[in-house]
């Protein structure tokens, strides 16, 4: 492997794996589990990842880690997910899949800011804050996380079920 991590080359050898079964390679984590070892890989897209999406990738990143024999001759777990709720919004497809959420921003001066996603672009995102719009260049922002929300905007009923 070389001067490379271990975390380095799987991200090398598995991202060209998952991109051509649609997805994106958003992170590969290699943690002891008693005996075992857990490989958690975490795919994402545009649209969301359904359980076939998975099983799929799964699959064919299994092939290539017997090929590459990336994982050695110990015994391992494979974990194939797509990221949580509370992954940090890094990139500008994070903040993308993010459209309509509610998110808190932390800007490179310390400022947070919360608003809903309205759209992002590869410079930047525009978040509503207060009913006004507001555009944020990525150079400007650290990172940002969605917010847990009960009731979304986009819920076609109120609370007690009637519609409005």
């Amino acid at each position: 492997m070389g001067s490379a991590s271990p975390r380095d080359h799987l991200m090398k050898l598995l991202e060209p794996v998952v991109s051509a079964e649609g997805l994106d390679l958003e992170d590969v984590t290699v943690t002891q589990a008693g005996k075992r070892r857990l490989l958690r890989v975490i795919v994402d897209r545009d649209g969301g990842v359904s359980l076939d999406d998975v099983a799929d990738v799964s699959q064919a990143v299994s092939t290539a880690l017997d090929e590459d024999d990336a994982m050695g001759d110990a015994a391992y777990t494979l974990e194939v997910s797509s990221p949580g709720v509370d992954r940090p919004l890094t990139e500008p497809r994070h903040w993308r899949r993010a459209a309509k959420r509610l998110v808190k921003a932390e800007l490179r001066d310390g400022t947070v800011l919360e608003g809903r996603v309205r759209s992002a672009d590869e410079s930047g995102v525009d978040l509503e804050i207060g009913g006004a719009d507001r555009r944020l260049d990525y150079q400007d922002l650290t990172r940002g996380r969605v917010q847990v929300e009960f009731r979304r905007i986009d819920d076609d009923t109120d609370v007690d079920g009637d519609e409005g």
